[in-house]
């Protein structure tokens, strides 16, 4: 069974309940709800964190975040050393997010997806499996950049 942390901002609070009945009941993972539960404005920072320190903690195998447009989340949580995190579009960019690029998030936009468009992609995504070969040399230079970044600066 996997697990998958969710989080999401308030634009995503109208379908956050079905994006997680969906992994729940149709994909039977276990769900770690790291999203706000109400329309009260926030801000996606915050939950771009929580779900990825949950999954570098080892806490969750991916994790799914959500606000208006995917791209916010995407940036807070790419910060993160070690996450990374895809905005996903298309059925076709989840299986190459995880397929050669071994994404542990995908992030998508409530505000410019429609809901149904979410599940193939999560569903495409998680039926996936990461190519290695000359994907894992690509994925070694990004921790490399990051390992780099970490020494120049003392770290983010």
């Amino acid at each position: 069974m996997c697990i998958i942390a969710v989080g999401n901002d308030h634009t995503a609070f109208p379908i956050r309940k079905e994006i997680i009945g969906f992994l729940e009941n149709e994909l039977s993972c276990q769900v770690i709800d790291m999203g706000t539960d109400s329309e009260d404005s926030t801000d996606y920072p915050i939950y771009a964190r929580k779900v990825g320190l949950e999954v570098l903690k080892g806490k969750a195998d991916m994790g799914v975040l959500i606000c208006g447009t995917g791209v916010g989340v995407s940036m807070a949580a790419n910060k993160i050393q070690g996450v990374r995190c895809a905005v996903c579009y298309s059925v076709e960019v989840a299986r190459m997010a995880r397929r050669h690029n071994n994404a542990n998030i995908l992030a998508f936009g409530a505000r410019t997806q429609k809901v149904e468009l979410i599940k193939q992609c999560l569903r495409a995504f998680l039926e996936e499996t990461f190519e290695k070969g000359r994907h894992e040399r690509r994925i070694n230079l990004i921790r490399q950049i990051e390992q780099e970044q970490e020494e120049s600066d003392g770290g983010y």
